[in-house]
């Protein structure tokens, strides 16, 4: 049942995040999220009020690592051509 609801927001994440433009805006408004003294559930709920800020830090951290893995094979495929 669990993965009825899940399925269909991280496939929404997933297409969402594979534009780099809407990337930044996702990252961009995590961080503003995870700023913000507003929450969804609140963190004095222990364990519950700190799932949706563990969930958008996994995340950011993904989107970032995806990033810079990006940028170093980008990098190293122009030194290749570079060199060939």
């Amino acid at each position: 049942m669990k993965n009825f609801f899940a399925q269909p927001f991280y496939g929404f994440i997933r297409k969402l995040v594979a534009n780099p433009k809407y990337r930044w805006w996702v990252v961009g408004a995590s961080l503003i999220y995870l700023i913000s003294p507003l929450d969804i559930s609140p963190d004095m709920i222990p364990f519950l009020g700190q799932i949706d800020d563990a969930l958008l830090i996994t995340l950011v951290a993904t989107e970032l690592s995806q990033v810079l893995l990006q940028y170093k094979s980008n990098k190293e495929q122009k030194s290749a051509e570079a060199e060939a």
